[in-house]
């Protein structure tokens, strides 16, 4: 079998997501700490692995299923291309491999976090055999993934995480998931193709309410985040709600894309190839590193 196989059966584009356990350090002006660093790059990389461990899982759980949707058919296992043992041996070396590396190089703590990465392992497990099927709940299971990171972040550098940050985070992944289901709506309602069992409990008008009142609230919990006195005094500025501008464009994007262009299939996807949401990610981050570091 071809390798660029086995590499599309770890899903490595979708790495991108476990970012959310490096925003400690950005949040925390701590960029510039090697030492920092040092501590939260292996839970990146336990966290990267424990999710490639998960696709695998997904994949094989999923395989009958994915051989009659139009994109997933494509898929490692779905088209063949890898056997259901190989990907059953693959997931279990990553999840050894992911519960293990936090352990073995961030000593009292790497417990603690290996703890964490082994419970979204079991919380993702039991999504794909059970939660995945309840409308509402499997995108509620999803954003707690992307909490559940940056813990992690915050567990490995010991960078305090403000609980607007927390909430911030839940409520972007939560949007995000939401985008990604109107995708499969539009599907269903358009070609009558049933991606996922729970499909049947969402509508258009639904969808496009509730990424509207997701993505409201996801905007005032940043700018409460960024006039709060705590996060001002700890950031040394009382000029980090500029940023605010980015992540409301961002999010208006993305509703543009989502309601629009009814193209929000792959948040990722979106990330990489969006030049407008690029634009602001970059402006975003340049302007809080000026704030920050300047």
């Amino acid at each position: 079998m071809r390798i660029t196989s086995y590499v599309r059966l770890l899903r490595p584009e979708q790495w991108l997501k476990n970012v959310f356990v490096l925003l400690p350090v950005f949040f925390g002006g701590k960029l510039l700490d090697i030492d920092c660093w040092s501590r939260v790059l292996p839970s990146f990389i336990a966290f990267s692995l424990m999710a490639s461990a998960v696709y695998c899982f997904n994949d094989v759980r999923d395989v009958e299923a994915d051989r009659r949707h139009p994109k997933k058919c494509r898929r490692p296992v779905a088209s063949g291309e890898v056997s259901v043992p190989a990907a059953i041996t693959i997931m279990v070396l990553l999840s050894v491999a992911a519960a293990v590396i936090p352990v073995l190089s961030l000593g009292d703590s790497g417990w603690l976090i290996s703890a964490i990465i082994v419970g979204y392992f079991a919380l993702n497990i039991v999504y794909c055999l059970k939660l995945k099927y309840y409308a509402i709940i499997d995108v509620f299971v999803i954003s707690t993934g992307f909490v559940l990171r940056l813990l992690c972040g915050g567990l490995s550098t010991g960078i305090y995480l403000s609980p607007w940050i927390v909430l911030m985070t839940f409520l972007l992944a939560l949007f995000l998931a939401f985008a990604k289901r109107r995708d499969d709506v539009v599907m269903y309602e358009r070609q009558g193709l049933v991606t996922r069992k729970n499909i049947v409990s969402y509508n258009i008008p639904f969808m496009n309410q509730t990424l509207g009142l997701i993505g409201t609230i996801a905007i005032v919990c940043y700018i409460i985040y960024t006039v709060q006195p705590d996060v001002v005094e700890r950031l040394g500025s009382q000029y980090v709600y500029l940023t605010s501008l980015f992540v409301v464009a961002a999010i208006l994007r993305y509703l543009q894309v989502a309601i629009v262009r009814a193209d929000s299939g792959s948040p990722t996807k979106i990330l990489i190839r969006d030049r407008f949401i690029q634009a602001c990610l970059l402006g975003w981050g340049v302007s809080f590193m000026i704030i920050l570091y300047l």
